[in-house]
């Protein structure tokens, strides 16, 4: 038995969206009830891979999962099960049994619609009575709606993949991310006059709609600069057709090449294009900072901190 009591919220919270932050507020609130640990059980490969044989577009890697969790919702002790064939046939008692034991769990919070164990045997139902005769609290998060909708992360993909990333917003109760090593490009941005930072999608992470949106960059020291995000292929300049985010930093100077940065997206302003000469492409990268500048006057959203 673990040394360290915790009150878990147990399921693969792709986005971290409203709905999940329902289990993770009450996770906490159990733990400080109980006085334990409030943590976070989550698997690193979507179980439907596995399960249906089909690859899952992800809102966030495994490391973004765990960032937003900490960040949002302040639960440090997030713990990842490697999802494998192993897992995926474990009878759902025995895969019980196993995290009772092995992480000291004292309450588990689910989603209603949480299934685990061979064949998806294990249901929150089933799950709460296997608790409560062991003297283990459990409790069931019923789905959580927003304009009449469930909140989900199917849906929450399809905003994303549509560039709709104020709806998503609203949604996941936070700016869709993308958090990632900035790494060496063309250096192309410091060219024109409008240094850039570029990053790349994990494999497996859903890519947004490609083109132009109002973003902020938040740094390792805390700070968030307001910025202007391309997600493409950059066409005027390279015909590589791999897709990353090229990110312009307003009003900063400085080489980041090798931090941890984080790209919110907040508005899409426009679909990417080619434009003829470097010249053309300069002055619309100055035309798109103004327009982010004036949306995020507008919409009072001006915090430099994260």
């Amino acid at each position: 038995m673990a040394d360290i009591k915790r009150a878990i919220a147990l399921g693969f919270f792709d986005g971290v969206h409203i709905g999940h932050g329902a289990l993770l507020n009450k996770t906490k609130e159990r733990a400080e009830e109980i006085g334990a640990r409030p943590s976070v059980l989550s698997f690193d490969v979507h179980p439907d891979t596995l399960v249906f044989g089909k690859e899952v577009p992800l809102i966030n890697s495994a490391l973004s999962r765990e960032e937003i969790i900490r960040r949002c919702y302040g639960i440090d002790d997030v713990v990842f099960i490697h999802f494998n064939r192993h897992t995926m046939e474990m009878p759902w008692q025995r895969f019980a049994d196993t995290i009772i034991e092995e992480l000291g769990l004292a309450w588990i919070v689910v989603g209603h619609d949480f299934c685990f164990g061979y064949r998806g045997e294990g249901t929150a139902v089933k799950l709460k009575a296997y608790c409560e005769e062991r003297g283990i609290g459990c409790d069931i998060i019923e789905a959580v709606r927003l304009d009449g909708r469930i909140v989900s992360s199917t849906y929450i993909r399809t905003l994303i993949a549509e560039g709709d990333m104020e709806t998503a917003a609203r949604y996941l109760g936070h700016p869709h991310t993308l958090q990632d090593t900035v790494h060496s490009g063309y250096h192309l941005g410091t060219k024109l006059g409008a240094p850039t930072i570029n990053m790349s999608f994990p494999e497996g992470v859903i890519v947004p709609r490609r083109g132009v949106y109002a973003a902020k960059v938040f740094l390792e020291d805390g700070s968030g600069h307001i910025a202007v995000a391309n997600v493409g292929v950059r066409p005027t300049v390279s015909d590589e057709g791999r897709v990353n985010v090229e990110t312009h930093l307003l009003q900063f100077s400085g080489n980041l090449y090798g931090r941890q940065a984080r790209v919110e997206f907040y508005k899409f302003l426009r679909p990417e294009v080619k434009f003829e000469d470097y010249e053309e492409l300069s002055r619309q990268i100055r035309r798109d900072a103004d327009e982010a500048r004036a949306w995020f006057r507008q919409s009072g959203n001006t915090t430099s901190q994260s």
